[in-house]
């Protein structure tokens, strides 16, 4: 890096575009849900919450269809 760029004086601000890329939900999950969420997340050293998030990602890049 070069020594003209001190990035100590920066002032942080806010993502503009955070709120766009999520958005929270409260979602009722079986408790056998997440706790096979939170042992495949432990394994992938990641938070159960990313996890879920990238798999329903998936399934909507496959757009997968539900069975039941």
């Amino acid at each position: 890096m070069k020594p003209e760029y001190d990035l100590a004086n920066m002032k942080s601000r806010p993502n503009p575009y955070a709120k766009q890329l999520k958005q929270q939900v409260t979602l009722p999950l079986g408790i056998e849900v997440i706790e096979f969420f939170q042992k495949k997340a432990e394994e992938k050293g990641i938070s159960y919450q990313e996890l879920i998030n990238l798999y329903l990602q998936d399934c909507v890049l496959s757009q997968r269809e539900l069975y039941f």
